[in-house]
């Protein structure tokens, strides 16, 4: 599938989002993450359609897999697929899926959709990247986007815990909280992150320039949880 590089901007994507039907049940989930992953891939990753395969580049994980419009329309308004693919999603021919494939869609990292997987595969990814000596300062970086609900997964508490204790500094999580878990966090989701040494922040998810200073502030030896909260029960 060949990348399209186009001129889009962030009031294209309800646009793009539109063309996509057949999961509206999940249309909430997906509308939740849409300011966070714009300001991540405009303003912050450093991948490009071009840059895919490239060893040094940036590492996204959508954690957050299902009912990812949101994900296509960012992916689409950068170019890396055409937004023509758009109107098929979910098709039985389409690439683009319910939940991502990886080896389907340009610019995906994983294939995702099974709830608390995200964050462990973005801890070994971030030890691969240490193995390679290509973690240091300016290195590749490792996000991954989850849903406040996947905290209830016990294999997100077990990766935070060691990616704390390991000091995964190229290992940043965004916690998209929509007030849909089952179970509270005492003090907050962002207590839980600092009890494991994590470096962290909390900010208005619909506030870009708030997302952004939260993703690019310095933390030394630490991974980074940015939880950005938006209006409730979405899903």
């Amino acid at each position: 599938m060949q990348a399209l590089r186009m001129t889009s901007t962030f009031t294209d994507l309800p646009r793009l989002m539109s063309l996509m039907t057949g999961d509206e049940k999940h249309g909430p989930a997906a509308t939740s993450t849409l300011d966070a992953l714009w300001v991540l891939y405009d303003r912050v990753l450093r991948v490009s359609p071009e840059s895919v395969d490239d060893p040094g580049r940036d590492r996204f994980l959508l954690s957050k897999g299902h009912g990812p419009m949101a994900y296509y329309a960012v992916l689409a308004a950068k170019g890396f697929f055409a937004d023509s693919l758009l109107p098929g999603f979910g098709s039985y021919d389409s690439p683009l899926g319910h939940h991502p494939d990886r080896v389907l869609v340009p610019g995906a990292e994983i294939s995702s959709g099974s709830l608390g997987h995200g964050l462990p595969l973005g801890v070994g990814t971030a030890l691969g990247l240490r193995a390679q000596g290509l973690d240091g300062g300016g290195g590749p970086a490792v996000w991954v986007l989850i849903g406040d609900a996947e905290l209830d997964e016990g294999s997100n508490h077990e990766a935070i815990a060691y990616a704390g204790a390991a000091g995964l500094e190229r290992l940043h999580t965004l916690v998209v909280d929509n007030a849909s878990a089952t179970y509270g966090r005492p003090g907050g989701i962002a207590a839980r992150f600092e009890a494991a040494g994590w470096s962290t922040a909390t900010v208005d998810g619909r506030d870009h320039d708030a997302l952004y200073d939260a993703f690019t502030a310095p933390h030394p030896g630490r991974p980074r949880a940015v939880v950005a909260r938006v209006e409730g029960k979405e899903g």
